[in-house]
């Protein structure tokens, strides 16, 4: 018994120990404090639903000017407008050389007026009825070729690509293929050759000025071939007969 009277004071201080403390908690002394324990994203309060806005970007402005603009004259006549500032309702049915009309309408960006200076978009153009390529050699422009010989027995043609000059009108397409004699020249001056082969032609200065080295070295070693061959290239040459060896035309 004397063993057990320690276990039994330790229980009783134990019991008087739990219910101290019980009471303790129950006095609100010792209550938890579940604020601080509770995650920080509970105590944010929630703002609602979240709204989502859509940027929609405006639409860039166009400011490129149309290639057509570099031949439209700002605020001149409409009927003296260049063909690719227009556009006309044509009619290929009209009787070839007779005179036409067409209604026609300016193209987007273009500017023009009518007699009294009023702006105007819809007008009347007075041609002549005729295909592009029927127009007269003054109306349309054509590419050089230098690779053709000018003087030549038939004389020679090429291919070239022809253009109508802007304030032409017609019908079809305005740049067309046309078949054209070889007319270029390359600086050579028919009097100044001939000149040269009455004067010094038994030297052959003529052929080395026309560009025709081998036979001014035959006419220079040979005299001229004794006279003959000069008065023959004079009279060759005055007729122009002989030419420049590049195949070019004279000035």
């Amino acid at each position: 018994e004397a063993a057990a009277e320690p276990l039994r004071s330790v229980r009783r201080l134990s019991r008087v120990l739990l219910f101290l403390s019980q009471c303790y908690i129950l006095s609100g002394d010792g209550s938890l404090n579940l604020e601080h324990s509770q995650p920080l994203a509970q105590s944010i309060k929630d703002p609602g639903p979240t709204r989502t806005f859509t940027v929609v970007p405006r639409a860039a402005e166009s400011t490129e000017i149309p290639p057509y603009m570099m031949k439209c004259p700002s605020n001149g006549l409409c009927s003296r407008l260049p063909a690719d500032c227009i556009d006309c309702a044509t009619n290929f049915s009209c009787t070839y050389g007779k005179p036409v009309t067409f209604d026609c309408t300016v193209k987007p960006s273009v500017t023009c007026v009518d007699q009294d200076l009023k702006p105007q978009r819809n007008f009347i153009i007075n041609m002549t009825c005729r295909f592009c390529w029927q127009l007269p050699e003054t109306d349309y422009e054509c590419t050089n070729s230098t690779s053709c010989m000018t003087v030549a027995c038939p004389r020679q043609r090429y291919f070239a690509n022809c253009t109508v000059r802007d304030h032409i009108h017609c019908l079809g397409n305005r740049t067309f293929p046309k078949l054209l004699y070889c007319n270029w020249t390359g600086g050579y001056k028919w009097s100044t050759a001939l000149a040269l082969s009455i004067t010094l032609g038994g030297f052959g200065a003529d052929r080395f000025y026309l560009g025709q080295w081998r036979e001014g070295l035959g006419k220079l070693f040979s005299f001229g071939g004794l006279g003959i061959w000069t008065l023959i290239d004079v009279l060759l040459i005055g007729v122009g007969y002989v030419g420049p060896a590049d195949g070019s035309l004279y000035i």
